[in-house]
């Protein structure tokens, strides 16, 4: 795949669809308390001071407007039960007719992650595909340029990790520090608080 290094049209995409299933709390995942606010608020304030055009956030399942401000595009993936592939493919078609060439894909339930990690993957341009890493360990947010949208996966959970396992050579890793967890459970929301 040819790449070029330049200035781009960029998206920050936020993936917050589905119910949390496996989160048999009070309240629904994304609105659970996080050290003192929802879930969710501490991943979209993590991307407010990241350079670049347009924030999105996909959203179905759980009520979470009212946690969304107008810093961000909300798109509704009413196919949201069928897996993560189908709120990519909701942000693809997106930024696609915004005429962006990379997006930097985040999941909601990980408010761990920086603003600095966040800026390090957007800011990312040797390689089509961009992936933070912690200690080593691929993680999220993933930045992808328009070359490999259509690559990913139509179906399932996988995200860019089938396609970052199929083509290396387009793969560019950005350490990040902390850790990247994801809050699944009331168990890994008590873990972490």
């Amino acid at each position: 795949m040819n790449w070029v290094s330049r200035r781009m049209s960029e998206a920050i995409v936020v993936l917050a669809a589905g119910v949390g299933s496996r989160f048999r709390g009070h309240e629904r995942k994304l609105r659970a308390d996080f050290r003192g606010r929802p879930i969710l608020e501490w991943v979209l304030a993590a991307t407010i001071d990241v350079p670049c055009d347009e924030r999105i956030i996909v959203v179905g399942g759980t009520y979470v407007s009212d946690l969304v401000t107008d810093a961000f595009t909300v798109l509704e993936n009413v196919d949201f039960e069928t897996g993560m592939a189908s709120s990519l493919k909701v942000a693809r078609s997106h930024c696609e007719a915004q005429g962006h060439e990379a997006m930097t894909v985040g999941l909601a339930d990980q408010p761990s992650v920086t603003t600095e990690c966040w800026t390090n993957v957007v800011l990312s341009r040797g390689k089509p595909i961009a992936v933070a890493t912690y200690n080593g360990q691929r993680r999220n947010p993933v930045r992808l340029a328009r070359s490999v949208w259509f690559d990913l996966p139509n179906e399932g959970d996988l995200g860019a990790r089938s396609l970052m396992a199929a083509h290396p050579e387009i793969v560019e890793e950005v350490a990040c520090e902390g850790e990247c967890f994801d809050i699944d459970t009331v168990e890994d929301l008590l873990k972490w608080s």
